[in-house]
Formats: C-alpha cells, sequence, structure tokens
C-alpha cells in the first residue's frame, strides 16, 4: 500500500496567516520530544549541533513526533554533505543548517538535499525510512518536494550576504540566530544589545525582501513578541532542557528555604 509523507516545513509557512511557534528539542530524550509534540505547538527542532543527539536518537523522535500535528525540523551540526544526506535518509524531511554566512554555502547546503541533476545527494531510499523503504511511491522522482531546507544566518557575514542567500534557489526559509550574531558582532552573550537587534532587523528586511520567510530564535517572550511583531514568520520560544531547568529552580526556590531564611528561622 502507497505511504504518504507529512506536509514539509516550506508548505507549512505557506498555509499559515501567522507566525509559527516552535521550540528546540535538545534532551536527546524520545520521551521529552514527544511530550512536546503533544503541546500544540507548530514546530519543533530536534538539535544535533548543541546537544547529545545522534543519528539513532533523532531517527527515534522522528517516529515518536510522527503520531502529532506538528513539523519536526532537525538542525545538523554543519553544513556537511554527509551528515545531510543521512538525516534526510533517517526520514527528516525539515533541515536547518547552521552557521551559512554567503551565498557559496547556502547553494552547497541546497546541492546536499537533492538527487542529480539538482545535487549530489547519495541514493539509498529502497535501505531509508525517507521512501518508507520504496513505500512511497515515486519517491526519488518526487522527494525535492517532500523536503524543505532552512538555512541559519548568524555571523556579520552572514547578515552582509543575507539578501543573496535569501535569494538562492532551493533556500526555503532563513533562521536568524542572535546569540552566535551576537558573538559574532563582540557582544557574546548580549542577544538584545542595540546592535545585535538592529544587525537582525537588517536581515529580516533583506530576506524579506527576497521573498524568502524569515525566523528568528528568542527564548525572551518579551523578544519574541518583538520579532514577531517586526513580521518573523517563524520564531522558536524555548527549549526542552531549558524549560526543565527554569521549572525545577523554581520549585527548588518556592519549596526550599534559602539560606538567610534558615539562619532567621533559628533565632
Amino acid at each position: 500500500m502507497p505511504l504518504h509523507l507529512s506536509p514539509s516545513f516550506r508548505e507549512a509557512l505557506a498555509a499559515s496567516d501567522r507566525a509559527l511557534i516552535g521550540m528546540w528539542g535538545c534532551a536527546g530524550s524520545s520521551v521529552m520530544t514527544e511530550i512536546a509534540a503533544g503541546s500544540g505547538l507548530d514546530w519543533l527542532l530536534i538539535d544535533m549541533e548543541h546537544s547529545a543527539n545522534t543519528l539513532d536518537s533523532v531517527q527515534s523522535q522522528l517516529q515518536v513526533t510522527a503520531a502529532y500535528p506538528i513539523t519536526p525540523l532537525v538542525r545538523v551540526p554543519w553544513n556537511d554533505q554527509v551528515l545531510i544526506k543521512q538525516v534526510l535518509d533517517l526520514g527528516a524531511q525539515n533541515l536547518i543548517v547552521p552557521m551559512v554566512s554567503s551565498a557559496a554555502e547556502a547553494e552547497a547546503a541546497v546541492r546536499a538535499m537533492h538527487y542529480p541533476p539538482k545535487g549530489v545527494r547519495g541514493v539509498g531510499s529502497a535501505l531509508a525510512r525517507s521512501a518508507r523503504w520504496n513505500r512511497v511511491e515515486n519517491y526519488l522522482a518526487e522527494a525535492s518536494a517532500h523536503i524543505s531546507l532552512t538555512v541559519q544566518i548568524e555571523t556579520t557575514a552572514g547578515v552582509e550576504a543575507a539578501a543573496e542567500i535569501a535569494a538562492v534557489d532551493g533556500v526555503d526559509a532563513v533562521f536568524v540566530g542572535p546569540s552566535d550574531l551576537a558573538a559574532s558582532m563582540g557582544y557574546l552573550g548580549q542577544q538584545t544589545h542595540p546592535e545585535v537587534l538592529a544587525a537582525v532587523a537588517r536581515t529580516f528586511a533583506a530576506v524579506a525582501a527576497a521573498g524568502t520567510p524569515v525566523g528568528v530564535n528568542a527564548f525572551d517572550p518579551i523578544a519574541a513578541e518583538s520579532y514577531i511583531a517586526e513580521g518573523a514568520d517563524f520564531v522558536a520560544v524555548g527549549a526542552d532542557v531549558a524549560l526543565l531547568a527554569r521549572a525545577s529552580e523554581a520549585l527548588a526556590a518556592r519549596f526550599i528555604p534559602s539560606s538567610d531564611d534558615a539562619g532567621r528561622a533559628s533565632y
């Protein structure tokens, strides 16, 4: 029986009349990912760049998210042709490639995403979850319709080349990373520095002028709301590990007396 794949992130963006809201999955846990997948958020990023996620853990997380109405994306750790091929073969339809700072780097990512003649992706669909082991009809011919590529701009060079990056055929969206951008600009840890915010705004404008959706990472709710107001098409507003960290700290603060409280109680 022929199987059908889910709509891509490109299609989800095109169909939405509001910013799509998502979060990161960094814990490498299928249970955590399944909990997030049922949250009602629009999209979930399974991160391989800043987490312990492996090919095995990514595949299991893609499998559990398949039962929920959420669009999963996988961020590969680098713009690497072999890694991109492997993650696609696991069944990831939507990839984010970090640290893209030029049109040439964006073009390399596009080539890695697609079979010849458009690209250089190796052919192994009969062996892979991507085509559901050849149960998706015409997968090889239609694979490009099932996938999306988001490239991440997070350096000063990327900001300057944003218009050219966004115009590359095969780049479906651009995701701005204020944390690394701030570091690149000499403002390490200062994602809301006025100069960083101005660079993000310039990137938004350049990408939008190219007709390409643009998104941003913003775990601070006020910053996220500001970016949405500025026209972001998609925003990451949290991460599984950060949510657990802050919630567990809140429990400790509420129920465990501070050292000052303990000292006063002893008198």
